[in-house]
This record gives structure tokens, C-alpha cells and sequence, in this order.
């Protein structure tokens, strides 16, 4: 499954360094970083349910909420890293459903065609995502299919925070000495 994860990683990074969402060096950040595995674990449940029914939703909603942290990293860590999980806290405004709308309306202030362009770009994520995942042929419902999927959650936030970084306008460049 690592391979998997790198391959899904790798192509997400290019795909968004094509679109100019990201830069071609990935961010580091490690305050978000370190709330995946909370997040994760809180997620899952919402996330599985949905998948059946709604897989470019139940991936894609892990962006939002990357994007979401990010953003809080922004503008008052302080508060935010204090909140013991991060995605109840975002879910539970209007309920998992509505969860993009919040995250586009409330958090990142996201309106009309700016926030219809985020959309799309976190849609083609997901569907992206979603192809290689359905491209790998792993039996449903097995443990493979579990790691799969925890896989492809994982690209999706490091690259919804990747994506806000550069929306907020912290560019990655290598520093010469």
C-alpha cells in the first residue's frame, strides 16, 4: 500500500502543480500535519458510510477539512489547536452533508465563482483519487480496501493543506545558503 499511497501522492502533485494550486516543492507544516491521525480516526466512521454511495464526497470532504486546519493554522492556532477534534468541530456546524459548504462559506470565505472553483478543484481531486483507488481492483470490504482508502484520505489532506498554503500565499521555494 505504500506504493500505492506514493503513486496516488506523486500524481496528485502533479496534477495540482499543472492547475497552479500548489508549487512544485511540497509544504511542511507540521502543526497540521500532527492533527491527521485525530482527524483520521474521527472521520473514518462518517467517511466509510458514505463511501458506498458517495466516494468522490467521502474523499473529497478530507480535503475540505485539510484546508479547513490550514486555515485555522493561519489565523489563531492558539485557539484551534486546543479544540480536541478538529473535524467534529467543522462536521458539526451543519452536519457532515454540509460539510463543504461551511468550510468554503464560514472558514475560508469562500463566495460566487471562487468558491465554485474550489469546489470543482476539490471535486476532480476526489474523482481523481477515486479512479486509482477503483483502479487497484481490491476486494470490497477487505482490509486492503480499508488501507486503500485510508491512502487516499491521506493524499487528499496533505494536499488540501498544500493547496491552502498557497491560497494564503506561503510559497514553497528551496532557500540557497
Amino acid at each position: 500500500m505504500e506504493d500505492f499511497a506514493a503513486t496516488i501522492l506523486a500524481d496528485m502533485h502533479r496534477y495540482l502543480v499543472k492547475r497552479e494550486a500548489v508549487d512544485e516543492r511540497l509544504p511542511e507544516c507540521p502543526d497540521v500535519e500532527d492533527k491527521w491521525p485525530a482527524i483520521a480516526e474521527a472521520y473514518l466512521p462518517d467517511g466509510a458510510r458514505e463511501f458506498a454511495n458517495y466516494p468522490v464526497a467521502s474523499l473529497g470532504w478530507m480535503m475540505f477539512v485539510a484546508m479547513a486546519v490550514t486555515k485555522f493554522w493561519d489565523v489563531d492556532w492558539e485557539k484551534y489547536d486546543k479544540i480536541e477534534n478538529l473535524y467534529l468541530y467543522l462536521r458539526d456546524k451543519r452536519g457532515y452533508d454540509n460539510l463543504d459548504e461551511y468550510i468554503l462559506d464560514e472558514v475560508l470565505d469562500l463566495h460566487g465563482d471562487a468558491a465554485e472553483q474550489m469546489q470543482n478543484l476539490v471535486g476532480d481531486c476526489a474523482e481523481r483519487v477515486k479512479r486509482a483507488l477503483f483502479a487497484q481492483e481490491i476486494e470490497p470490504g477487505t482490509a486492503d480496501a480499508f488501507r486503500g482508502y485510508v491512502a487516499c484520505l491521506q493524499c487528499l489532506y496533505q494536499m488540501g493543506m498544500a493547496v491552502q498554503l498557497r491560497a494564503m500565499g506561503y510559497h514553497m521555494t528551496a532557500v540557497n545558503s
